[in-house]
């Protein structure tokens, strides 16, 4: 198992078909372990300009896809308070 793949349990220990959600909320059901899937096609007219776009340093841009049923990635940081903001 690489890092970053968690199994579900299915027939023949295939993956379970999960619905990913990208940042303009588009879905796509796949068959994935994984936690969330990079979308390089950007088939989209808005693709170039979508604020969710990534674009890294000497590779193509994508989108990430995460599961629909998946938490904001951010999420967690909703109840943070730092001491700068006593």
């Amino acid at each position: 198992m690489t890092r970053g793949t968690r199994k579900k349990p299915g027939p023949g220990n295939q993956p379970l078909e999960t619905t990913f959600r990208a940042g303009c909320g588009r879905e796509w059901q796949v068959r994935s372990a994984e936690a969330d899937l990079a979308y390089t096609e950007q088939a989209f007219a808005e693709c170039p300009t979508c604020p969710h776009r990534v674009e890294p340093e000497g590779a193509p841009a994508f989108c990430t896809l995460r599961p629909a049923t998946a938490s904001h990635p951010f999420a967690g940081l909703a109840g943070f308070k730092s001491e700068l903001d006593d």
